[in-house]
């Protein structure tokens, strides 16, 4: 997929239409699963589309990224927070949460809970913005059995935050660089060095 928006912001602008009309869904896609199946690196796709749609002529591109990356999230946390509902509404609870709940420790889940406690929705947001802190976060809210309109009203505003931040980093890397490949790359790697920061202050504080 990165390959692909590399490749396509080089394409004629003639050809520009139908590279958006394969990309926008691909990105979708990509968001969505990544939501639903967190071992998908979607900011680097955000940030990756963002680099793209910078080095395109067509100036609603960049929105076209942003509101289809935030719909996508959305939509994404939407439907593996209701799995996680009817898991923890179950006597046997599901796979779907199970895994969530396998992928937070003790401690984790403990200071998710609190600031949930603390700050309510407002958690969220941040959780969103913090690399790995969105399923602890989450599974917070499902152990304290949080509607699902209000988590929806704390996960919009998260999502937006998010779809923006990885859209900057997409821009910067675009505007440093005058081959689209190059910033696509740079992209890449400030995502994942970002997403690999907590394990790595883990790994030294131990």
């Amino acid at each position: 997929m990165i390959a692909f928006l590399a490749s396509a912001a080089a394409t004629p602008p003639s050809s520009q239409s139908t590279q958006q009309a394969v990309g926008y869904p691909s990105l979708f896609l990509l968001v969505v699963l990544g939501s639903l199946v967190p071992v998908v690196p979607t900011g680097a796709i955000v940030s990756s589309a963002a680099v793209v749609a910078f080095h395109q002529s067509d100036p609603f591109a960049l929105l076209g990224v942003f509101c289809v990356a935030s719909l996508a999230a959305l939509l994404g946390d939407i439907g593996l927070y209701v799995l996680g509902l009817r898991g923890i509404r179950s006597r046997g609870g599901s796979r779907w949460l199970h895994r969530l709940q396998q992928r937070v420790d003790e401690h984790t889940l403990a200071a998710a809970q609190h600031r949930l406690d603390e700050h309510g929705v407002v958690v969220l947001v941040l959780s969103r913005l913090v690399p790995a802190g969105r399923i602890p976060v989450m599974v917070a809210c499902l152990m304290s059995e949080m509607p699902l309109r209000r988590f929806v009203r704390g996960d919009v505003p998260a999502c937006l935050a998010w779809a923006a931040t990885y859209q900057l980093i997409g821009i910067l890397g675009g505007s440093l660089f005058p081959e689209p490949w190059q910033g696509v790359a740079l992209a890449v790697a400030l995502t994942f060095t970002i997403a690999s920061g907590p394990a790595v202050f883990r790994h030294f504080r131990t």
